[in-house]
């Protein structure tokens, strides 16, 4: 099938809010300038017949653009063009999210990674080689007054690249994308709606000592980052939009996984239950087991629980665990099927999904903990052999109101109505899918946790090989 792009229509607007800008909190980090020069400017000739007598301003140009591809390609539609991604051994495929068709087939060496950047348009690449590399996945909004108008253009694997020997995790939150280098513990944070902009100002920080760890960065400039060795992760430490630390916990070991929950709690995994950081001091909350582990987690800024991986160890009952950061509690919710740790998600209305090895998607009421129901979508499969390894397993990916799943022993990818289960389209592949994610094509804004909603944060813990396997 030939990649396709949607035809151009007459202008037309919608409403749609402008992320907000926070210069007040850029003047308080420590900054510097990182990217390459290739800039290229979007035409913005469409936004002139609004019918808006308000004075027109142009936007500061940027480098490999905040405004994509070549203007000559790009088609103002009738509303956002939301497009998922996967990875396949070689390259990347982009999809348009509504029609399945396949959009653009971008060519790359090896098994590569996928994360969202938080700004509704663009991925984080991370390359076999280590890097991360952005993704332009050539959907987007552009504001004009009290609305916005959308573009879609050809998917770009940009030339914008942090340099990395082992980068791993990304994490979004509240505008800001933080990198995480296992390699160096080098850290890099950046305006999410950036990713683009080649004089991005970038927030660099290093931790004590390497290891395979993560970032979150707050809304008040507080940066939480995982404290660890290559030896062993056990903790966390806290700093302000200075880099002066504010607060400290050596209360988690195995730290794995995270998440933030309603009032903007940050929730970390642990070997015997999760670290929350909130408001200046950690906190515990300790497993019902004395080994209850959790690595993985998948949280909603509008709930106050988190849905997570759990095992025990000696103890081969699937189970997840629901963790009510409010109540500081954690309850075990046992499940018919094992699952990878890939296959956590929560739909919009914050209930808790998880692709079993049955092949079905089991929802959970998150304030009862029962399961509600079971969605029959892929053929059964089983967990690889290796935790870690090549064998790539079923996916699951709530975007824009929808759930999409791979299936690689037939690969397809299924799109999935949530209020009832039933498949609502379906696209055979010609490769077999790896890694899944998807953008809004709505801007800046969007809000991820990437062992969250998608759910992966595990199949990349080089240390414990486990975690992949949740039964």
């Amino acid at each position: 099938m030939q990649p396709s792009l949607p035809q151009p229509i007459s202008p037309r607007s919608a409403s749609k809010p402008h992320n907000r800008m926070r210069p007040d909190r850029l003047a308080a980090k420590r900054w510097c300038a990182i990217g390459t020069a290739a800039g290229i400017a979007l035409s913005l000739t469409a936004l002139t017949g609004c019918g808006n007598d308000e004075p027109q301003t142009t936007p500061k140009p940027t480098a490999s653009a905040t405004t994509p591809a070549p203007s000559s390609d790009a088609l103002e539609t009738a509303a956002a063009t939301p497009r998922i991604a996967y990875t396949y051994d070689g390259g990347i495929q982009v999809r348009d999210a509504n029609t399945l068709e396949l959009v653009a087939d971008i060519k790359l060496d090896g098994l590569n990674r996928l994360n969202p950047v938080g700004d509704g348009r663009t991925l984080m690449v991370t390359t076999a080689a280590g890097a991360f590399q952005v993704l332009d996945m050539g959907v987007w909004a552009s504001a004009h007054g009290d609305h916005s108008h959308y573009f879609a253009a050809n998917p770009v694997l940009t030339d914008q690249v942090f340099a990395a020997t082992r980068g791993v995790h990304v994490v979004s939150h509240d505008g800001n994308t933080t990198l995480f280098d296992d390699e160096s513990g080098h850290v890099m944070v950046f305006e999410s709606d950036e990713a683009l902009d080649a004089d991005r100002e970038l927030r660099e920080f290093t931790t004590t000592a390497p290891h395979h760890g993560v970032a979150v960065p707050l809304e008040d400039g507080v940066l939480v980052v995982s404290e660890g060795t290559s030896e062993a992760r056990t903790g966390a430490r806290a700093f302000d939009a200075n880099d002066v630390e504010i607060a400290k916990s050596d209360d988690c070991p195995g730290l794995h996984g995270e998440g933030v929950t309603a009032g903007e709690v940050v929730v970390f995994g642990c070997s015997d239950g999760v670290l929350t950081y909130s408001e200046g001091a950690f906190k515990k909350i300790a497993s019902p087991a004395p080994a209850g582990r959790i690595s993985t987690l998948s949280t909603t800024e509008e709930s106050p629980i988190a849905l997570g991986n759990y095992t025990v160890e000696g103890d081969t009952t699937p189970r997840v665990a629901l963790i009510d950061t409010a109540a500081g509690t954690i309850t075990p919710v046992e499940l018919p099927t094992t699952y990878a740790s890939s296959g956590l998600a929560r739909t919009d209305d914050g209930a808790a999904l998880v692709l079993g090895t049955d092949g079905q998607i089991h929802v959970i009421d998150v304030t009862t903990g029962t399961v509600t129901a079971a969605y029959p979508v892929v053929t059964p499969w089983e967990l690889p052999a290796e935790a870690h390894g090549a064998d790539p397993v079923p996916r699951i990916l709530v975007l824009e109101g929808m759930i999409y799943v791979t299936d690689p022993a037939t690969k397809t990818i299924h799109v999935v109505d949530p209020t009832n289960g039933s498949i609502w389209k379906s696209a055979e592949l010609d490769v077999v899918p790896g890694e899944l994610q998807g953008v809004s094509g709505e801007g800046a804004g969007e809000h991820h946790h990437h062992d969250g909603e998608e759910g992966h944060e595990d199949e990349h813990d080089h240390d414990d090989h486990e975690d992949e396997h949740d039964e």
